[in-house]
């Protein structure tokens, strides 16, 4: 019985770190949710998004939620997603139906913000439930995610190597462990299985931002209609992206001391060269950030 609640305890806290780790997310597609019930204003709905998503970050930046090098991920995310956003409107993917001056070439700039939430949930449950990798091999993961990344663009004229992509991924992660901390306690498991459970939830928050009008997928522009399943496994390919950025940016920087939980105290040590999953690090604490966006296609 010890163990069981025990069990149901800690699956509560892992929940509850995970909800933190969505904050930006959330507040964001709540945003755009409330956008859609506001009476006709001056002002587009993708224009005033996009306001509402640079002040979500400033806060974000100015409460200590996301470091320097945080907020470099993040906007690199939101320029990836930009030029993912441009190929795929023009190819007829999804499409932004609404006017905006803040529209280019069919994208509101906003769109980008879905992306950077998914920077900002990797960045936080990097702070929160401080990850750790074992045997990670960085060069072959960021090759593949740039063939991922590619692949999502070139498979409109080219045979879709979606099944070979994802077999290479199992094979690179063979033997990658990801640490993780929970309460008192440290836990692991495999690399390619924390993607496909990020790209499963990422599946379930592109629904419901289809559902309050982020952007529409053709088969929606009638009515909403949940998401393709395939867009599960989109997500959990494409996620190998933003995973790299972040382990590369805190693989370049040095340990540091910073004051994530607020207290005033400065003592959340962040060892991100640490790689022993078992070993559980100085704690980090605070609130959190992250994200959803259109999945490939």
């Amino acid at each position: 019985m010890d163990k069981i609640c025990g069990g149901t305890g800690q699956l509560l806290r892992f929940g509850l770190l995970q909800a933190r780790c969505c904050a930006f997310a959330v507040a964001l597609v709540a945003g755009i949710a409330v956008s859609g019930m506001l009476p006709e204003l001056p002002v587009a709905r993708y224009d005033l998004v996009l306001a509402y998503g640079v002040l979500l970050a400033l806060v974000a930046r100015w409460v200590g939620w996301d470091s320097a090098r945080d907020t470099f991920v993040i906007a690199a995310c939101h320029l990836i997603g930009l030029a993912f956003e441009l190929v795929k409107v023009r190819l007829g993917s999804w499409s932004y139906p609404e006017d905006a001056v803040t529209k280019i070439a069919g994208v509101p700039l906003y769109g980008g913000f879905l992306y950077a939430a998914v920077g900002s949930y990797v960045c936080r449950s990097w702070h929160l439930m401080e990850l750790r990798l074992t045997g990670y091999r960085p060069k072959a993961m960021a090759l593949l995610a740039a063939g991922i990344y590619l692949n999502f663009f070139t498979h409109h004229w080219l045979p879709d190597g979606r099944w070979p992509l994802a077999a290479a991924m199992v094979a690179v992660t063979t033997g990658t462990w990801v640490g993780y901390t929970v309460g008192a306690r440290r836990h692991r498991m495999p690399l390619v299985l924390a993607f496909v459970l990020i790209g499963f939830f990422l599946w379930v928050a592109e629904n419901a931002a289809t559902y309050v009008g982020a952007w529409s997928y053709p088969h929606q522009l009638d009515g909403w209609q949940p998401v393709a399943l395939t867009k599960f496994g989109a997500w959990a390919l494409l996620i190998s992206v933003t995973f790299v950025l972040a382990e590369r940016a805190r693989r370049r920087a040095p340990a540091r001391v910073h004051d994530d939980d607020g207290d005033g105290t400065g003592d959340d040590t962040e060892d991100d060269t640490g790689d022993d999953p078992v070993r559980a690090p100085a704690r980090v604490a605070g609130p959190a950030a992250a994200g959803a966006g259109p999945g490939g296609v």
